[in-house]
């Protein structure tokens, strides 16, 4: 029998490359195929029923909406997949309601360009229970509406929904960041000179109806568009009269009698024409930034994607997907030679991004933050913060190093410092996440909490607060020693099984289809899109000027 050829490490490593591009390839089919269901919720049998009331989806008004030509930028559409399956956020209550699976979140939010403007557009999702607002969803529009605040992008609402999903009421209704919170979110916009337009293409019931009276300028359809606050059905219940849905607070009522519109059309076409005349007088937008020619990168997504082990725990050449993602694949690195081996856990510098300067911090290695790489970042965000350089965060980090020398060393002194310079950074700010997401690593590299103004992930990415095999090592100990204590025996082959258990379930809880479900992140990127999301995401934050950081009480 012939000996088997043993394989040189350039063969194995070539080998090692050609398994991640396949394997990331199927992850990103699977991403593909996740979103087509958002985009064609409720499939032909809801585009019938559309088509017999003359109207098209709200996608395709969307498209029609914007200009030719242009990419709708989406934000959140990972949102509410199985979310019944989640404790969070009210998952048995979704069960119970048989509205477990809300692909999309039963709402469209993204950035569109009109006339040359960006503008945030929210479109009630009117194929799924009637466009009604869910827990979710309400998470989803003052998402988009908190991104429209701080890019300081105009609103337009297409607007077509029963209001709060009556059986889900209690996570809808009384709190701060439930239904009232999105016309307080109109107001102070408005009031801040940041426009609100709404074009209502269905009803719009109870507080839904605020939607439309609430926008610097609104147009209603005939007999398509309705808008009060309450409906024949409550009419009748609470005085006894019996009106129309026509006669209510149909499109000549609001437009020619209450004054609670302001534009009488007759299709929905000629709505989506109207909303672009309006906006045409929009100002023009300004970016804050110097930004040159754009350059492509040396080296394509595949590229990337060769580098990218299929362990999201196997270390990784950050600098092997930064050449694929820079303009001309160059990057200045900030202190390259710094903490051999411990400061290059954490990479940091600046590139081009389709012509766009931005700072870097990004994981790298097998990502674990020490004493030195979390002193090279809070230097670096310093330095961008002073020159008012934005910043992308690639974050891959499981977390920072711990043990008896580096707390005596000050790890958490200088984590908590890194932690304090990204909280207050006041920059625009991106966050992507490339592989392991834990613990305070998650923080010290602007996770959602510290505010980014997008916040993205790859199918590599893994959020939880540690790895799964981390947890259950330390649930693990703390039975084993219950048992030993209470004199009994442990049984190996039951600890085994509560180990893979753990690692089961942190690997789903942290998927990027879960943590985007519960809008943990902005959506999912593809690697084939990361470069043009990426820069679509910085040019978006660069329409305000960057402020002046005040940086505390740093003890570096």
């Amino acid at each position: 029998m012939a000996e088997k050829k043993k394989l040189t490490r350039a063969e194995r490593l070539e080998k090692e490359k050609e398994a991640n591009l396949k394997h990331w390839m199927e992850q990103d089919e699977i991403l593909f195929k996740h979103r087509e269901e958002a985009y064609n919720i409720g499939g032909e049998k809801q585009l019938e029923r559309l088509a017999k009331q003359n109207k098209s989806s709200v996608r395709v008004l969307i498209s029609d909406l914007i200009d030719p030509g242009t990419e709708f930028f989406e934000v959140g559409l990972d949102a509410g997949y199985n979310i019944g399956q989640v404790k969070l956020y009210g998952g048995e209550i979704y069960e119970s309601e048989k509205r477990g699976h809300i692909p999309g979140a039963g709402l469209v939010t993204g950035v569109g360009t009109i006339h040359g403007k960006d503008c945030m557009i929210f479109a009630n999702e009117n194929r799924y229970a009637a466009g009604t607002y869910f827990p979710i969803t309400l998470k989803k529009h003052m998402r988009a509406q908190a991104i429209a605040e701080r890019c300081e992008l105009p609103c337009v609402y297409i607007a077509d929904s029963g209001g709060i999903n009556l059986p889900l009421q209690l996570g809808c209704f009384a709190d701060d960041g439930h239904f009232g919170t999105m016309f307080y979110n109109m107001c102070r916009m408005s009031a801040k000179g940041i426009k609100q337009y709404t074009l209502s293409t269905g009803g719009n019931t109870a507080g839904g109806a605020y939607i439309v009276y609430l926008a610097s300028e609104s147009i209603m359809i005939e007999k398509m568009a309705y808008a009060f606050l309450a409906g024949p059905p409550m009419v009748k219940s609470a005085i006894g009269e019996t009106v129309s849905m026509e006669d209510l607070g149909g499109a000549y009522v609001h437009t020619q009698h209450s004054g609670g519109c302001d534009h009488f059309v007759r299709s929905q076409a000629e709505g989506i024409q109207k909303l672009r005349d309006i906006i045409e007088f929009e100002p023009s937008q300004k970016l804050y930034t110097e930004r040159r020619k754009t350059v492509e990168p040396k080296f394509d997504f595949k590229e990337m994607m060769r580098n990218n082990p299929v362990n999201t725990y196997h270390g990784i050449d950050i600098k092997e997907t930064i050449k694929c993602i820079a303009d001309d694949s160059y990057f200045h690195e900030y202190k390259p030679t710094y903490g051999p081996g411990r400061g290059t856990s954490i990479i940091a510098g600046k590139m081009w991004l389709k012509g766009i300067p931005v700072g870097v911090i990004a994981s790298s290695g097998n990502g674990v933050i020490y004493i030195d790489a979390a002193r090279k970042a809070i230097e670096w965000m310093i330095r961008c913060g002073n020159s008012n350089l934005p910043v992308l965060y690639l974050q891959g980090s499981p977390g920072y190093m711990i043990g008896k020398d580096e707390e005596w060393n000050g790890i958490g002194k200088y984590g908590s410092d890194m932690v304090r310079t990204t909280s207050v950074l006041n920059v625009p700010k991106l966050q992507y996440v490339i592989g392991p997401d834990h613990g305070a690593a998650n923080y010290g590299m602007c996770g959602r909490a510290f505010k980014p103004v997008f916040c993205f992930t790859n199918m590599r990415g893994r959020t939880t607060v540690m790895s799964g095999e981390t947890a259950g090592f330390i649930v693990e100990s703390v039975r084993r020693k219950n048992i030993i204590a209470k004199g009994q025996e442990v049984n190996e082959e039951e600890m085994g099984a509560f180990r893979q258990m753990m690692r089961d379930r942190y690997d789903a809880e942290g998927h990027p289809f879960l943590t985007g479900s519960l809008l943990f992140h902005d959506g999912v990127i593809a690697f084939s899109e990361s470069r043009d999301k990426l820069a679509r995401a910085l040019e978006l934050s660069l329409r305000v000027a960057p402020q002046r950081t005040d940086w505390g009480d740093l003890k570096v």
